[in-house]
């Protein structure tokens, strides 16, 4: 049944299937067992890692957790760390190389954290971000128009590549009537200083900005998506296979997040609905 709340409301469901509506959400309500408790926090950990691209050891990925609500011990936290062979990428035992020091592409910063914007189309964000499933990450680009907060281009992937991140671009051009002279706007990733993925944006008319060097909050608001997205689905849920996770994030941001969930910095309207109201006072 919960996988069809998109298609049918509860009430239908349980009439046709005899079932009480006071069962079911029992049942969704249910508590998890120790053994689930401890792999969704296994999960979490693992993910606020990737997140933070091995920058965080126990002591922060703990405090990350507590911020949202899911509070973890320190110790719990190194335990499982070790466990999966994790590291911080912070002490002296950490070898950088010679390449990370190299940069090329490298963009201006034309945002500035100035995350307005006055019309559809004329400042976009994207970023990447990770996602545990079944002992192996799967990698969402998301792409994000910062007049509305609308997604309005994503790509799902076993690998972080430059085709993971032109797939959400391309179908952010697709969807979109964009202008030349649009921003887009991303971090100094090594997929993003790929001169294939350069090309594609300017053959499209757009201009490329990038944060400063180790700042997220250049990217806040992809950041804070990116958060919202875990908190609310994917910390909730244990995916069995990458098409189950698929589904889920597709629920989750062309239904949800776009269509219903209100944002607090467009007036607590859903982005689709303030895109509508905005066309229609122009």
């Amino acid at each position: 049944m919960r996988e069809h709340l998109d298609a049918f409301p509860v009430s239908l469901m349980c009439r046709v299937l005899s079932v009480s509506r006071s069962g079911y959400y029992r049942w969704v309500d249910r508590e998890k067992s120790p053994r689930q408790q401890r792999e969704c926090r296994e999960r979490q950990i693992i993910d606020t890692y990737a997140t933070y691209k091995a920058r965080y050891g126990a002591p922060r990925i703990a405090k990350e957790l507590h911020a949202i609500g899911q509070p973890c011990s320190v110790n719990f936290v190194a335990n499982i760390l070790k466990l999966q062979g994790l590291k911080a990428h912070n002490g002296k035992a950490f070898n950088y190389g010679s390449h990370a020091l190299t940069m090329h592409n490298v963009a201006e910063n034309l945002l500035w954290r100035r995350f307005g914007a006055n019309k559809p189309n004329e400042k976009w964000t994207t970023d990447i971000t990770y996602i545990w499933v079944e002992k192996q990450w799967l990698y969402l680009a998301a792409v994000m128009d910062l007049y509305s907060r609308s997604i309005v281009g994503w790509s799902l992937d076993t690998s972080m590549t430059e085709a993971l991140i032109t797939d959400a671009l391309r179908m952010a051009f697709e969807r979109r009537d964009i202008k030349p002279g649009l921003i887009i706007h991303y971090d100094r990733g090594i997929q993003y200083r790929a001169q294939k993925y350069i090309d594609f944006m300017r053959r499209h008319d757009a201009v490329p900005s990038m944060s400063r060097k180790g700042n997220c909050w250049d990217n806040a608001p992809m950041e804070s998506f990116f958060s919202r997205l875990k908190v609310e689905l994917i910390y909730t849920q244990q995916f069995h296979s990458i098409e189950d996770a698929r589904s889920s994030i597709f629920e989750y941001i062309e239904i949800f997040y776009n269509r219903l969930r209100r944002h607090s910095s467009i007036g607590y309207v859903a982005p689709a609905e303030f895109e509508q109201m905005t066309a229609l006072a122009a």
